[in-house]
């Protein structure tokens, strides 16, 4: 992810204050979903409207002084723009920066909670398929506390009863980063449950756990199904 110095972003209360609304997106209820969506929309409207302004200001111009001027100014709303809009606002993870501390987690794992929960209104309004795939990978290389470890143990807990979805192989890692009884308890009763991609995910998942050595990939789990892999 690139890194935007927008205003607030290494502050938690700043964080807060652009981005609560998007709590409503994974709400139960529909209606509040809907709010969250509105604003989501008029947010991302302000996010095309700011990149516009910086692709103009960057246009090759004889005036370097006044073009300099404009080009700030550009930048700068764009980052006001972004730092108020998924999933622009999770660009801005320095790379220095653990996720862990980040002030932006929150809203990381809400992003990702949103795909697993309501993935139809994620794909239409925010898709992304490479900040998932990022946030995941940070995710499951990093040390949570017990909070955070419990969400994430529910991320997966959730992928495996779902038909397989762009960059859900990710979540293995996250599987293995949280590995422990808690997360094997969900495995097994989704291995155990009436739905066949539950049973199929799910023991996929518990196999690799057992197996840290062997890495996830198309050939590995190709291989597994057809069963040649004990």
């Amino acid at each position: 992810m690139t890194e935007v110095a927008g205003p607030g972003t290494d502050d938690d209360q700043g964080w807060s204050e652009r981005l609560a609304w998007a709590y409503g997106l994974t709400a139960p209820d529909p209606a509040e979903r809907a709010a969250a969506l509105v604003r989501l929309a008029s947010a991302r409207s302000e996010v095309e409207a700011a990149v516009l302004r910086v692709q103009q200001a960057w246009h090759p111009t004889p005036c370097l002084r006044l073009k300099a001027r404009d080009r700030a100014a550009a930048d700068k709303a764009y980052d006001e723009a972004a730092s108020r809009s998924l999933p622009e606002a999770l660009w801005s993870k320095p790379y220095s920066q653990e996720i862990t501390t980040w002030p932006g987690l929150p809203f990381a794992l809400l992003y990702l909670e949103w795909e697993v929960r309501y993935p139809r209104e994620w794909t239409q309004h925010a898709k992304a398929w490479g900040t998932k795939q990022s946030l995941i990978r940070q995710l499951a290389a990093a040390d949570h506390d017990h909070q955070v470890r419990a969400r994430l143990i529910d991320l997966v807990g959730l992928v495996v009863q779902r038909s397989h979805r762009c960059k859900d192989r990710e979540y293995v890692r996250v599987a293995r980063a949280v590995d422990g009884d808690e997360l094997r308890d969900r495995l097994r009763r989704a291995h155990r449950s009436e739905n066949p991609t539950a049973r199929l995910h799910a023991g996929y998942v518990l196999w690799l756990l057992d197996r840290p050595e062997i890495p996830n990939t198309r050939h590995v789990w190709r291989m597994w199904l057809a069963g040649t892999l004990t």
